[in-house]
């Protein structure tokens, strides 16, 4: 919570947001056929990066004097911001989020009026929804392959996948059987995220394409995990600013997965939405914490060394892709909220108000580990979550957090079902989310706090190029 996202913690669970690089330029591939579900046409066909949003303002002006021919409207003034250093206090929740403690910083803030016209780039060197910005809803789902399908099958379906996904993300509606439910809205920066589980290859005949990084992630005494909503052959990670484009989403996924694959599991999520505050700021937790402070920027220079896999890494089918840990962490929340607010900060490390470390300053301030009080003791307590979660204090270990917070009811004594969707990106889980999780288990304070209550590891391959589909090189190569 405090630097990342929970990961490790055992059973309970944006400071002004650097802005992102690109408003992105958004791209039509593909005919415009039918009505786009928003009212602004799909722009021309442009490179931009899979984080690029088109802005309302840009999308209605028209091109400018002097633009090229060919350029999306407005493209002569929009202008490119670099994701920062996320808010403060991230999660770890579980195992994964110590390592780097950093979360996705939030997008930056726009009218409200305005989040349909967000438009997010489906092909480039990476997939959609890993280096975007957090947004409001989310929808987490694992497949199946059915019995008797195989790598044939897998194949047709992830072909399917990705044609739903490049249509949707481009305001488009589904090319067969649309429902309509987002009929009246933009893409809101709808984006689809799929990746291979360790059971997929089997399945599949691809056990010798099976990354050695994708071996099943060890137990941790902070483990309560639910079999059945755990792992998958298949996942999906869906995005958006509007609850109704995100479902639309869901529904057109589940509806093409027909009788190829079945679903195993599937989770929702929310964040705060974009406009929201009156600044772009870290998002905070439902134990109210900013949560994110810390999370590797795109501007570091190792960010893609830490995240992506490398044009060179094996196996060659997972160059520019990135390895994500899926953890629900359910929030012990009746028994953090009987805590003050003064021991509930000494838990993460970081003061509640403004994620500020306990040490002084404001939420970027470095924190001192080595402050004493009066009396001698560390200001920032040795077992402290943001302490324990800080790279350094991991051997460098980091990973990208972009959580989604969830809430699916009360139990029968009134205790909310309630906590953090962990997810959590790097180029090798066995050296971001591992080692951090293996030193959360070992005497997190928060551990008391939060429980982890289903785990998932998936190989998420490169962006499609144009013409291909998802996870191409893998299925036929």
């Amino acid at each position: 919570m405090a630097d990342q996202s929970i990961p490790g913690a055992r059973t309970p669970e944006t400071a002004p947001g650097g802005a992102r690089e690109g408003a992105l330029k958004g791209s039509s591939n593909g005919s415009s056929k039918g009505s786009l579900r928003g009212s602004a046409k799909s722009p021309a066909k442009e490179p931009a990066e899979e984080s690029s949003r088109v802005s309302p303002e840009e999308s209605a002006a028209g091109p400018r004097p002097g633009a090229r021919s060919g350029t999306a409207p407005g493209e002569g003034i929009s202008r490119r911001r670099l994701l920062g250093t996320a808010g403060a206090t991230g999660l770890v929740l579980g195992a994964a989020g110590a390592a780097a403690g950093y979360a996705a910083r939030p997008a930056e803030a726009v009218p409200l009026t305005s989040l349909g016209a967000g438009r997010v780039m489906f092909h480039g060197k990476h997939q959609p929804g890993i280096t975007t910005p957090m947004q409001a809803r989310g929808h987490l789902v694992a497949f199946d392959l059915a019995a008797g399908a195989g790598r044939r099958e897998a194949a047709a379906l992830l072909r399917r996948w990705s044609e739903t996904a490049r249509r949707l993300m481009t305001g488009e509606p589904a090319a067969q059987g649309d429902t309509d439910v987002a009929r009246d809205a933009g893409p809101s920066s709808l984006t689809l995220t799929f990746g291979f589980g360790h059971s997929f290859f089997g399945r599949t005949g691809l056990e010798k394409q099976r990354p050695a990084a994708l071996d099943p992630l060890p137990a941790f005494s902070s483990d309560h995990l639910d079999k059945a909503r755990s792992n998958g052959d298949l996942w999906v990670q869906i995005g958006a600013d509007d609850a109704l484009v995100a479902f639309h989403a869901l529904r057109a996924i589940q509806k093409d997965a027909g009788s190829a694959a079945r679903v195993r599991w599937q989770m929702n999520g929310f964040n705060r939405s974009p406009g929201a505050t009156s600044r772009p700021m870290t998002t905070r937790n439902l134990m109210g914490q900013i949560d994110g402070t810390r999370n590797p920027a795109p501007t570091d220079s190792d960010f893609d060394r830490r995240i992506f896999v490398p044009e060179s890494g094996e196996p060659a089918w997972m160059a520019n892709g990135s390895y994500v840990v899926v953890r629900r962490i359910r929030m012990l929340l009746d028994d953090w909220e009987r805590l003050p607010v003064e021991e509930q900060e000494a838990v993460i490390g970081r003061r509640k108000s403004d994620g500020a470390p306990l040490t002084g300053g404001t939420e970027t301030t470095e924190m001192d580990l080595e402050k004493t009080d009066a009396r001698g003791n560390l200001v920032v307590p040795v077992n402290a979550h943001a302490r324990i979660t800080r790279p350094d204090q991991n051997g460098g270990a980091a990973m990208l957090r972009r959580p989604f917070s969830y809430h699916d009811g009360f139990d029968a004594d009134g205790t909310p079902d309630a906590g953090l969707l962990f997810i959590c990106w790097q180029a090798d889980p066995l050296r971001g989310f591992v080692p951090v999780q293996r030193k959360l288990d070992r005497g997190d304070a928060l551990s008391p706090f939060i429980r982890h209550e289903a785990s998932g590891l998936f190989a998420v391959p490169g962006g499609a190029a144009e013409g291909e589909y998802v996870g191409q090189r893998l299925l036929e190569g």
